[in-house]
């Protein structure tokens, strides 16, 4: 039983919900028709001008002259009247003309109904006073009677006279019978049929009944017609007054309004119907644009009876649209005070904020000055302590050549004395023995030089690649590729690079030079130009000699 009622509960807030959401798609699908309006005009105009390329054609017979000037006047029915009107004129003449009784009692038929839909129901009436209706044909006789029965349910609605609106109403209803008569001899699914009776349903106040067939009418006519836009506005204001439920009303409405707009109906009362219910329910910006679509509907079809309607509510949606827009305008003035206000705020802030970020700027920029020289003392720190690093790896090294030279020194020097001493033993003992001429002969020999000086360069040489193991290398980097001085594995100096190797330990003075290595200084020098010569760079050569490591 709970679940029940809350199944009731749950339909009964869900439906309106969903009613609102399906109106808001059709309000959406309403005002995408209304922008495509010129879009459908155009086609309409289309299918008009190729009509009258027809009609132009010189062979046309007055028969079929006839036949495509009723088809243009099917187009511009509700489309013109001004044009409607002419080309049934025009066709009314062709068929006096023709002396065809047919043709004239249909035209004269289309003229009165035409000037019962634009509000002329007495030139209608008087019209169809001319007509005979013994001789109609079926079609002829039924469009007879309706226009007859539309003229005084209009007027029997409009007149203030009791008596002649009693009058209006008795003949409305004898018409009424006249037309049901021959509307029997229709099949009761033919949709003149349906049509007919459901007026009558709404003549004997039976609503609901009405409502079944126009249910019936409405899934037989087709959207995009003028029918259907009749169907849907018979069941709009059917449906409000069943259950007084403008929602629906206003569904139907629009779904009339849109067949309008799809079939290019200018004589419409949808639109403007609906601008009024939106208008009471204070939808204004929405009702004047309604409004104001219907207005040029009317304007363009040119019926008095429409704009009569519609100027009885337009001026109270426009003033209503204005008082908004003026109200709309004055609270816009009150906002843009406020936001010119807030703007001026804003302006002190920024400047505040402004000055604050220009004090921030010119720290930033001390700072980055402060950071540039501290950068910069960190550099010359670096290169400071760079220097003192290599002044200390040059003393370092300086002081490894000095241990190397003075072991090397005292070594020599020792075998030296030892040598002197055997030399001595050796003398005394060719003078105690009288060996005069051995003596001799012994001063006289070079060999002992020779081998002495050949020792001497064995010792410079291990000594100083000791120390400068690279030297060769970096010599021949200095030197043109095919001037390289090559020497041999296990080999030591040669004459080129001894003289080079004082020079890098300082010794730059060929005679100094000369005497070590016992060369004469023209000697020393031409090896010195020799290499030169060959040098990548002959000016800053020996410079670069000497930074060799």
């Amino acid at each position: 039983m709970h679940k029940i009622f809350l199944y009731i509960l749950l339909f009964i807030i869900a439906t309106p919900l969903y009613s609102q959401t399906e109106l808001d798609s059709l309000i959406v699908r309403l005002e995408k028709e209304m922008a495509k309006r010129d879009t459908y005009d155009q086609a309409k105009e289309s299918r008009i001008a190729n009509l009258k390329t027809l009609l132009s054609d010189a062979d046309i017979t007055p028969e079929n002259h006839y036949f495509v000037t009723n088809k243009l006047i099917t187009e511009y029915e509700y489309y013109s009247f001004d044009s409607t009107l002419h080309y049934i004129e025009e066709n009314l003449v062709l068929a006096k003309n023709l002396g065809n009784d047919y043709f004239i009692k249909e035209s004269t038929l289309r003229l009165a109904k035409l000037l019962a839909t634009s509000g002329r129901y007495d030139e209608s009436i008087n019209l169809l006073h001319e007509i005979n209706p013994s001789n109609l044909s079926q079609d002829l006789i039924i469009e007879y009677y309706i226009i007859y029965k539309r003229c005084y349910y209009e007027l029997r609605t409009i007149s203030r006279v009791n008596s002649i609106s009693a009058k209006y109403d008795q003949l409305y209803f004898a018409y009424k019978d006249s037309l049901d008569a021959q509307i029997s001899k229709l099949g009761e699914n033919s949709k003149m049929y349906l049509e007919v009776t459901e007026q009558n349903y709404r003549d004997a106040f039976d609503t609901r009944k009405a409502l079944e067939i126009n249910a019936k009418r409405l899934a037989l006519a087709k959207m995009g017609t003028r029918e259907y836009a009749m169907v849907a506005f018979n069941r709009s204001y059917m449906s409000s007054e069943v259950d007084g439920n403008r929602l629906n009303q206003k569904k139907f409405l629009i779904l009339s309004a849109v067949s309008d707009i799809q079939s290019s109906v200018k004589d419409n009362a949808s639109m403007a119907n609906l601008a009024v219910i939106l208008f009471e329910e204070g939808d204004v910006e929405r009702a004047h644009k309604y409004i104001g679509f219907s207005f040029e509907d009317a304007k363009f079809y040119n019926s008095k009876l429409r704009f009569l309607d519609i100027s009885n509510v337009l001026p109270v949606i426009s003033k209503s649209y204005e008082i908004e827009n003026l109200k709309q305008s004055n609270k816009l003035k009150k906002q843009l005070m406020f936001i010119s206000f807030l703007s001026i705020i804003l302006m002190i802030a920024l400047f505040f904020i402004f000055k604050q970020y220009k004090k921030i700027k010119m720290g930033r920029e001390h700072l980055k000055t402060a950071n540039l020289q501290l950068k910069d003392l960190n550099e010359k720190l670096n290169f400071s302590n760079n220097d003192l690093k290599r002044l200390y790896e040059e003393l370092s090294a300086v002081d490894t050549i000095k241990e190397q030279y003075i072991g090397t020194f005292l070594n020599l020097y020792s075998e030296y004395i030892d040598k002197l001493d055997v030399y001595r033993k050796t003398v005394r003992k060719y003078i105690v023995t009288n060996k005069t001429n051995d003596l001799l002969e012994l001063i006289k020999s070079k060999n002992v030089v020779d081998e002495e000086l050949k020792i001497f360069y064995t010792n410079f040489d291990k000594s100083f690649l000791h120390i400068y193991p690279n030297f060769v290398e970096e010599l021949n980097a200095l030197l043109i590729e095919d001037k390289k001085i090559i020497v041999k594995e296990r080999e030591g100096l040669n004459t080129e690079l001894r003289i080079f190797a004082l020079i890098r330990l300082g010794i730059t003075n060929s005679s100094k030079i000369s005497k070590i290595l016992r060369y004469s200084v023209n000697t020393i020098y031409n090896y010195r130009v020799k290499v030169k010569n060959s040098a990548l760079n002959r000016d800053d050569f020996e410079n670069l000699i000497k930074k060799i490591s």
